[in-house]
């Protein structure tokens, strides 16, 4: 398969939306009236500057419809908070659920945009009383706002960051109670979740979550499929992709069409154990 170079034009995402929901997904929209598999994520379930995402190819490989729920730096909170793409997955005869990082939910700490999830809206008394030095006002992302705790106050970060991986795993666990039929969870990164140091780093998704953390969902679901990116494939990233001269930066950070058709390969492996 063929893609096309970056600045080779603009990539129609067919934006759509299923019943009454407010976020905006990609498209085209399916029709849901036969069997299909609901893909629930953020950006790289999405396929930001991708062509054709990993979601299509699957869908070409099982020739049986797949929906695409991916929601461009969506936390857990989003899909929670959107009853219309839950009522998607719970009609799915299997859903993947991309593995998302922790840092993009509300919490005791601090409180997300209810759509757009990297948003950072506000600190709580108790995160304000933690750390009375920051002027939390001057933040918009979490991301930034994080970055900013842990080179002032490591120790007092540090605590944060585990009060984000508690409320990860109850906010998976919320989540995938909701959903009735088989479901797969999708590990896509630069780093394996048995890599202890990645996992606690600021810089590489899904932010801190863990092997034990995956470990304790297994329960809940039907299946885990890893796609851990190489260094040669990461290098390879852009290739393919779609974007302008102003996104590259952006798109340099995120999984090209190589990466995506390995995790397609490995997704539909697994679907199909499962139908």
């Amino acid at each position: 398969m063929s893609f096309a170079k970056m600045d080779a034009g603009e990539i129609d995402y067919a934006p759509c939306r299923y019943g009454k929901s407010r976020i905006t997904f990609r498209g085209p929209k399916k029709t849901l009236e036969d069997a299909y598999v609901a893909f629930i994520g953020g950006t790289e379930t999405y396929g930001k500057f991708v062509p054709t995402p990993f979601v299509s190819l699957v869908e070409d490989e099982l020739d049986m419809e797949c929906v695409n729920l991916g929601c461009v730096n969506a936390g857990i909170d989003a899909f929670l908070a959107e009853p219309p793409a839950l009522d998607v997955a719970q009609h799915a005869d299997v859903t993947v659920i991309q593995v998302m990082g922790a840092q993009n939910m509300s919490n005791r700490y601090y409180k997300v945009h209810p759509r757009r999830n990297d948003r950072f809206i506000g600190a709580s008394q108790m995160m304000q009383l933690v750390f009375p030095e920051v002027d939390f006002s001057e933040f918009h992302f979490n991301r930034h706002m994080l970055q900013t705790l842990q080179s002032r106050a490591p120790e007092r970060y540090a605590m944060v960051r585990e009060e984000l991986k508690m409320a990860w795993n109850a906010r998976m666990k919320l989540l995938l109670n909701t959903i009735s039929g088989k479901v797969i969870l999708l590990w896509v990164s630069a780093h394996s979740p048995d890599d202890e140091v990645a996992t606690l780093e600021l810089g590489r998704d899904p932010l801190f979550v863990d092997r034990g953390m995956l470990d304790g969902l297994d329960p809940l679901v039907d299946g885990l499929v890893e796609v851990v990116v190489t260094a040669e494939d990461a290098v390879q990233s852009t290739d393919g992709m779609v974007c302008s001269e102003m996104e590259k930066v952006a798109a340099k950070v995120m999984l090209g069409p190589k990466v995506h058709e390995l995790t397609a390969r490995k997704v539909a492996e697994k679907v199909k154990d499962l139908i």
